[in-house]
């Protein structure tokens, strides 16, 4: 299939912001796509070349490109750069030195999906003495090849930005308009199976019939059930007949894979951390008596001295660390805490109860004090005994608790009425001061795409930056909302200094901000940070002075885990 009609979709595509109209777009893509170039068109129409599970990648950073670039234009990096810090966007820069180009190669052969999609996985597999020229000499092979068009999303590809708007509802909605398949059969089959280039070609190819054969492969990761939160306890255990109380772990959600001799291990966001924790793998190799299984839990990072458990933020220093992994074994042991098991000896759980799954679990699962063991689950319909195990929880710096429906079924990648859940203690908002920020790229390019967050220090009347935040401001108007572009108006008659793309400003704006959580966090100046700030609003009726102070949020810290 030629390269230059993928390109085609993905400037029309970038034309529409209506998901309705993307769908349509790509649908008519995928009617006259073979199939077997559905694999490849699909996972390029994300701006992918591998499934968004794996961990391979292809691994060419923004500086190697702006040299690929270079090369390809036949001018100096310095000058590609120049005009890429104008765009923000180095894959239209790429196009514009494209079109400006004088010279052209003669001979040259048209791009094709095959080519490029193949090519770009074997630079994943490039690596040693020399592999940053042999990835900067394929990438600039490709500029040269490429028409102008073609060079901006050969480039926006390879960097991971494509920046077309197609997510998977979208692929999933046209995947079925596409083949005249339900949705639902089309997600339900991405739930086991998060590949839409091999669903694509399902659908193609089977239909209706082969999306519900679809079924777990161990190796690919699932998507998590997902809870629901609870006003409060009382109403938590009330909501089911037969109830299963766990403690709401403060770690990262896991599921573990194993196939004989080969384990796999995943995030719930399905990120193959498999490097990252080699120790869970032999807690699971002595701790789960089964050669075939997947298994969930939540894992801790755990103080060496006191063996309590610590802040997700420890964890997330292994999860991120993709060197010197030996090194953080040491500096942060971990500890599995097991809840469900979904997979076991060549049969898909899906259809047993929660106490069903528990039971299985429990008879596979030895375990390990301090390295893999059982999450407590307290079966009470009792509120006092509930309440108790809860404050238990809370005490313990735990983030609260899980209420199970032992009588529910497992139903992958959904938040379902009657399963699970979720009951914390309910977290203030915030109102805080936009101290500093970032200018965008891409779609953000021209706005500041970043802000950061300060709350204030009474005794000083400085304000300490407390978090980075770039959700929740939209970058279209819609009615109610604000936008990047009207920060920006606001924020630019502040600034105060800028370093490359980061702005420091006045602090005169002050926005209310939610948040999942407070942790501690040597990284901003106040000592803390907030765990996914969300932009609320802007609070025009408040000045800086009237802004929450650090003492507010040392207070919400302990409050939210029963901290001291």
């Amino acid at each position: 299939m030629k390269y230059s009609i993928l390109v085609e979709v993905y400037a029309e595509l970038e034309k529409h912001s209506g998901k309705i109209k993307k769908a349509e777009v790509v649908s008519e893509l995928l009617k006259e796509t073979p199939a077997a170039d559905l694999e490849q068109v699909v996972l390029l129409l994300g701006g992918r070349v591998f499934p968004v599970w794996s961990d391979k990648e292809v691994g060419v950073a923004i500086q190697l490109m702006i040299r690929a670039v270079s090369r390809a234009a036949g001018i100096s990096p310095e000058e590609v750069q120049k005009q890429f810090n104008k765009s923000g966007d180095l894959g239209l820069t790429a196009e514009e030195l494209s079109r400006e180009k004088k010279q052209r190669s003669f001979g040259k052969k048209e791009l094709t999906v095959e080519h490029i999609f193949e090519g770009l996985r074997k630079l994943a597999e490039v690596s040693g003495a020399g592999s940053q020229e042999r990835k900067l000499d394929f990438i600039a092979e490709l500029l040269i090849s490429a028409k102008p068009l073609e060079a901006r999303y050969i480039v926006r590809t390879v960097l991971e930005q494509l920046r077309v708007g197609v997510a998977e509802g979208i692929v999933r909605d046209a995947i079925a308009k596409a083949y005249s398949v339900s949705p639902e059969d089309v997600e339900n089959a991405w739930f086991l199976n998060q590949d839409y280039g091999e669903i694509a070609r399902i659908a193609k190819e089977e239909g209706t019939e082969g999306l519900k054969k679809v079924r777990i492969k161990i190796g690919n990761p699932v998507f998590v059930l997902l809870a629901e939160k609870a006003p409060t306890l009382k109403e938590a255990i009330e909501s089911f007949e037969k109830v299963g109380i766990e403690q709401k772990i403060d770690g990262a959600r896991l599921q573990v894979h194993r196939k004989g001799n080969q384990f796999w291990v995943y995030t719930r966001r399905l990120e193959n951390v498999t490097k990252q924790f080699p120790d869970i793998i032999e807690y699971c190799k002595k701790g789960i008596r089964a050669e075939n299984y997947i298994v969930e839990g939540e894992c801790v990072a755990v103080d060496k001295k006191t063996e309590r458990p610590l802040p997700f933020q420890a964890l997330s220093q292994r999860i991120k660390r993709k060197y010197d992994i030996e090194k953080t074994l040491k500096e942060i042991p971990a500890k599995l805490n097991l809840f469900d098991v979904v997979f076991l000896d060549g049969e898909s759980l899906f259809e047993k109860t929660l106490e069903e799954r528990r039971a299985l679990l429990e008879k596979i699962v030895f375990p390990q004090k301090g390295k893999i063991e059982l999450l407590e689950q307290l079966r009470t319909k009792n509120l006092k005994e509930a309440d108790q195990f809860y404050r238990k929880a809370l005490n313990e710096s735990q983030e609260g608790v899980m209420v199970k429906n032992l009588e529910a079924l497992y139903q992958p990648g959904r938040r379902v009425a009657g399963g699970w859940l979720k009951v914390k203690p309910t977290l203030e908002n915030l109102d805080l001061v936009i101290v500093g920020g970032t200018w965008g790229t891409g779609k953000r390019a021209g706005w500041i795409g970043s802000l950061l967050l300060g709350c204030r220090d009474p005794d000083t009347g400085k304000f300490l930056d407390c978090g980075m935040m770039g959700t929740g401001v939209k970058e279209k108007e819609t009615e109610g909302s604000v936008t990047f572009e009207q920060l920006t108006k606001l924020l630019k008659p502040l600034i105060l200094s800028e370093k490359e793309s980061e702005v420091k400003f006045k602090p005169k704006i002050v926005i209310e901000v939610a948040y999942e959580e407070i942790q501690k966090s040597p990284t901003y100046e106040s000592g803390f940070g907030l765990r996914f700030p969300r932009f609320l609003r802007i609070r025009t009726d408040k000045a800086p002075e009237e802004a929450d102070s650090l003492e507010r949020l040392k207070t919400i810290y302990g409050q939210q885990k029963g901290k001291k």
